[in-house]
């Protein structure tokens, strides 16, 4: 550190504490505090104070005081990805104290997820943990004032997904849509429903929300719908967003086979001029392609899928595929849920044949059965006698025999014609569904804790799934410029278009598997997750400097950042700031 006079033309000079560093072969130099309102006298003894402590006998820790240091690289990270993807811009065009405020908790939703009370706990100058509110200028924001900026952000809803989809929609556009659910804590919410829990919290109040995505899996638009919902249910709001919200003429609605019913289609997508569709077959559709003998076990030998018509799916294209592997996995796992299910059946049986305090009684022993007959989904598969003073079971081996049949095949079904897809590319779109199971898993499971909702209005609960929506919208971007330091593959889309069948799973690249066992990537740098990147660049932190000197003012100095923080810093796009 040094203090430099500047010329100022006519006006005094500007008297600057500054330090050099490297950048590359470059020597550079930037300011740490302005000096220029000190008093001649005081900045003379500074001077001496820094002379002193480059001399050899000089100890220039000692004629200072860290008053304050807070972690800084996570959140300089957030922020710049946010600005610059234009996140201020997406939510409104004009600055505004409830725009800092969205910003922060779309950030805070990413660097440490936490409740509202916590978070303006977090934004407070005597209790920060980070320099989320200096970075974001919302210190000292309460609790109210960050959930009146929630109420600001879910009525320009509609306004923000419109510019997403701008962004990521184009006409013809793929859009993949997907429903999850999330338990409440609390039971005033109107949204707040008993229903089919995702999250096996079955008797739990529940919302259900749904996703709309790009084809590259970019999340445009999120709606909130009562815990009591049905998946087909939602599709007719999300066709009405696409094509009059959204104005898009053409698109392909990518929907899985829960949601995409053959009921659902009918009412829902036929009549809709330049909708097209991808879904799948349940497995009773499945079955009528056997028992019409439409699939032929020769038809997959070379490449693993074929198309096929029925008269019981007029007007669609049917793509029956095979995958070998998945034949042998679902053999397993059906085994080993046979076998599960026999040790509690076995456990009951035991129960009756004891000679102390046996169980006794239809009643009994039926209410003991029906706890446990389908806990693993394979009641189905099993006969079971009950008696007064006993119990017995057996497998159905003509039901699991008929089950086995199905094993390996998926048939996807879709309103595209030849011209307009080819097999290859219809399977491969609808097995793109996987991109937004991936962003329920970081909604939910990863990073940004969707769950449980404490809020009770409506207009809170909404705002909460768009908040996270808006805060996996950044991360998205995050992610894939730090791919490389990430165990993320970068080579996907080359690996795919390597594969023999366009039915078999894609394999990791030699590149994402060196990545996994070294722990290294091409350049020598550590790769690790994305929390623990962001930890990583955590430790790069603002420290308060206070001079050992009458009247001096305090200045920040931040920490000099690592090869792999600055490498990190490279890939976002942008300098640490």
């Amino acid at each position: 550190m040094f203090i430099e006079s500047i010329a100022n033309r006519g006006s005094p000079p500007a008297i600057l504490l500054r330090e050099s560093y490297r950048e590359g072969k470059k020597v550079r130099k930037r300011t740490l505090a302005n000096l220029s309102k000190w008093p001649a006298n005081l900045v003379a003894g500074f001077r001496k104070l820094l002379a002193d402590g480059d001399s050899e006998d000089g100890v220039l820790g000692e004629g200072f005081d860290i008053t304050r240091t807070l972690p800084h690289g996570h959140v300089a990270a957030v922020a710049g990805m946010m600005r610059k993807i234009g996140i201020p811009a997406l939510l409104d065009h004009s600055p505004s104290r409830n725009r800092d405020l969205a910003l922060s908790m779309i950030a805070a939703r990413i660097l440490s997820p936490s409740s509202k009370l916590a978070l303006s706990s977090g934004l407070t100058a005597e209790t920060a943990t980070d320099t989320l509110s200096e970075v974001m200028n919302v210190t000292g924001a309460s609790e109210d004032e960050l959930y009146g900026a929630m109420d600001w952000l879910i009525e320009r809803q509609e306004a923000i997904e419109r510019r997403l989809a701008k962004k990521h929609l184009s006409e013809g556009a793929t859009v993949l849509y997907d429903l999850s659910s999330t338990w409440f804590e609390g039971t005033k919410c109107p949204l707040a429903k008993l229903g089919h829990s995702r999250d096996g919290r079955n008797g739990t109040l529940q919302v259900e929300f749904g996703l709309l995505c790009a084809g590259d899996g970019t999340p445009v638009a999120v709606q909130v719908f009562d815990g009591n919902t049905s998946d087909p249910d939602t599709v007719a709001d999300q066709v009405r967003k696409l094509k009059h919200s959204f104005r898009l003429e053409r698109i392909v609605l990518v929907g899985d086979r829960g949601m995409l019913t053959s009921s659902r289609i009918r009412e829902d997508l036929k009549e809709e001029e330049g909708l097209d569709w991808i879904s799948a077959l349940r497995s009773d559709g499945i079955r009528k392609l056997i028992d019409a003998e439409l699939i032929q076990p020769s038809l997959f030998d070379s490449w693993g899928l074929a198309e096929v018509e029925s008269p019981d799916f007029p007007g669609e294209r049917l793509i029956v595929c095979k995958n070998p592997l998945l034949a042998e996995d679902r053999a397993r796992t059906r085994e080993e849920l046979l076998l599960a299910t026999e040790t509690l059946l076995k456990q009951i049986r035991e129960a009756t044949l004891r000679r102390r305090n046996p169980l006794r009684g239809k009643d009994r022993i039926g209410l003991r059965v029906g706890r446990i007959i389908n806990k693993y989904k394979m009641a189905k598969h099993f006969s079971l006698i009950v008696e007064e003073n006993s119990f017995s079971y057996k497998r159905r081996l003509e039901s699991i025999k008929n089950e086995t049949v199905l094993d390996g095949f998926y048939a996807v079904r879709t309103s595209l014609s030849k011209e307009k897809a080819t097999p290859e590319w219809t399977v491969e779109t609808y097995k793109s569904l996987s991109k937004v199971e991936r962003a329920f898993r970081t909604f939910k499971l990863i990073d940004l804790n969707v769950r449980p909702v404490h809020h009770r209005l409506e207009g809170r609960v909404k705002g909460h799934i768009l908040l996270c929506m808006l805060s996996y919208y950044v991360e998205f971007h995050m992610r894939k410029a730090l791919t490389p330091l990430l165990f993320a593959d970068e080579d996907i889309e080359e690996m795919k278009e390597r594969r023999e069948m366009p039915v078999q799973p894609v394999q990791r690249s030699p590149s994402a598997r060196k990545k996994a066992l070294t722990k290294e990537n091409e350049e020598g740098f550590p790769v690790q997750s994305f929390k623990t990147l962001m930890r990583n660049l955590s430790t790069i932190a603002r420290n308060t400097i206070r001079p050992r000197l009458k009247g001096a003012e305090c200045f920040v100095k931040t920490t000099e950042a690592s090869p792999l923080q600055r490498k990190a810093f490279e890939l976002l796009g942008f300098k640490l700031e």
